[in-house]
C-alpha cells in the first residue's frame, strides 16, 4: 500500500514524523521477480519523485509459534536486485535516494496470512517469539517498523489479545524510532470487538479499509468503497473510529485502485448472474470497461461504469478521490492510502497523483 499525509496547518495538533503506513503492493511487481530493477522501474520511480510518502513492499506471515517468515524468501532476501541481494535491502537502499520514503514490513493479510495471529496473540511465549521475531527483521534488513495486518480479531477476547499483542510490539519497537500501524475493516461488525482508545496509544496509525463494501459475498450490486451512505461508507467508519477515542490525526483512509464487477446488473441495490473479470476483480488501469458508460455519484462519493463487458463494476476514479481528500483534509485525518499501486493509471487517471495533488492544494 502507498500513503500520503495531508499538509499540517499552524492550527493543528502537534504532529508525528510522516511515517509509513502500509505497502502499494504485497507481491513484488513481475519486472522484478523476473530480474528487473526497482530503482528504474517507472511506475514506482514516479510514485517515489512525489511527497510526503511512506512505501512498504513486501509481506510477512506468522508461524505457529509466533516466528515471522517472509511470504517469497527467494525474491524477498535472496535475488539479485540493483546490487544488493533480495527486494527488502534494495528498498531500504532507495531510502537513500528518496529521504521521505519509509519501508515497513505487514505482517498478516487477507486469508491464510492472519490464521495464525489468534493462537499467537493468546499464548505469553508465542506473543514474546512473535515480538522478538519482528523486532529481529527489522535490524536486520534496517526497516522503520512494522505493520499487524490481522484480518480480523472475531471476538472479544481476541480483540483483547490484538491490544496485548500490540503492546508487546511496542515494548521491543519503542517510539518515535520504530513505526507501529496497523489495518483495520471498516465496519462496526469488527471493529466493535476491539477498544480503539486503547489500541491507539501504542499505534502511530490506523489504516482503516474503506473498501470491500460489496462484493460477491452479497446477494445485491453495491458500491464497493462508497464515501457517504449506508449501510456502510467511509464517512460513517470515520465516524465511528473517533467516537472510541482514536485522533483523528492517526485514521488513514483507504482507497481501493480496482474495480468489483457484477454481471446482468447496471446499478447498486440489484440482483446479479455473475462477475466478470479476475474473481470478479478489474485492476483499475482496465476500466471504463470497453464499451461501457463510466458515472460519477457525488452524493455518494462513488463512481461505476455499465456496459457489456464487465456489468455493474464499481470503483473510485479522480473526482472521487478528491472528494475523499477533501474529507480527510477537513476532517483533519491524517492522510490517504491506496490498495495497490500497481494498479494505478497513469496520467491524468492517476488515483495516487489525483490524491496527492488535492491533499497539498488545500
Amino acid at each position: 500500500m502507498f500513503s500520503f499525509f495531508r499538509r499540517r496547518h499552524a492550527a493543528d495538533p502537534p504532529h508525528p514524523r510522516p511515517v509509513p503506513t502500509r505497502c502499494p503492493c504485497t507481491q513484488t511487481p513481475p519486472t522484478i521477480q523476473t530480474g528487473g530493477s526497482i530503482a528504474s522501474s517507472p511506475r514506482l520511480r514516479s510514485v517515489w519523485a512525489l511527497s510526503p510518502m511512506c512505501f512498504m513492499p513486501l509481506l510477512g506471515t506468522v508461524k505457529e509459534d509466533g516466528t515471522i517468515y517472509m511470504s517469497d524468501e527467494w525474491a524477498d532476501t535472496q535475488m539479485p536486485v540493483d546490487g544488493t541481494e533480495g527486494c527488502l535491502r534494495a528498498f531500504v537502499q532507495l531510502k537513500q535516494q528518496y529521504s521521505q520514503m519509509r519501508v515497513i514490513l505487514s505482517v498478516g493479510g487477507g486469508g491464510k496470512g492472519s490464521e495464525n495471529f489468534a493462537a499467537v496473540a493468546h499464548s505469553r511465549s508465542r506473543l514474546d517469539t512473535f515480538a522478538r521475531s519482528a523486532r529481529e527483521l527489522v535490524d536486520r534488513f534496517g526497516l522503520d517498523g512494522i505493520d499487524v495486518d490481522w484480518e480480523h480479531p472475531s471476538d472479544s477476547r481476541q480483540g483483547k489479545d490484538y491490544v496485548r499483542l500490540l503492546s508487546r510490539l511496542r515494548d521491543v519497537l519503542p517510539a518515535p524510532r520504530y513505526v507501529l500501524t496497523t489495518a483495520l475493516p471498516a465496519g462496526e461488525w469488527a471493529l466493535r470487538n476491539i477498544d480503539l482508545g486503547a489500541a491507539q496509544k501504542y499505534l502511530d496509525m490506523i489504516n482503516i479499509m474503506t473498501y470491500d463494501f460489496s462484493g460477491p459475498w452479497e446477494s445485491e450490486t453495491g458500491h464497493q468503497a462508497q464515501l457517504y451512505g449506508s449501510p456502510v461508507s467511509g464517512y460513517s467508519s470515520v465516524d465511528y473510529v473517533m467516537m472510541q477515542g482514536v485522533p483523528s490525526r492517526k485514521i488513514i483512509l483507504g482507497i481501493p485502485v480496482y474495480g468489483r464487477s457484477f454481471l446482468g446488473s447496471n446499478g447498486p441495490g440489484q440482483r446479479y448472474t455473475g462477475t466478470g473479470g479476475e474473481e470478479g476483480v478489474f485492476d483499475y488501469r482496465e476500466l471504463p470497461r470497453p464499451g461501457a458508460q463510466e458515472y460519477h455519484d457525488k452524493q455518494a462519493g462513488a463512481a461505476a461504469c455499465v456496459g457489456p463487458d464487465g456489468g455493474f463494476v464499481t470503483y473510485d476514479v479522480p473526482a472521487t478521490v478528491q472528494q475523499k481528500a477533501e474529507f480527510v483534509t477537513s476532517s483533519k485525518l491524517g492522510g490517504l492510502f491506496y490498495w495497490h499501486i500497481c494498479s494505478d493509471a497513469r496520467g491524468p487517471r492517476s488515483l495516487i497523483e489525483t490524491g496527492y495533488n488535492t491533499l497539498h492544494e488545500m
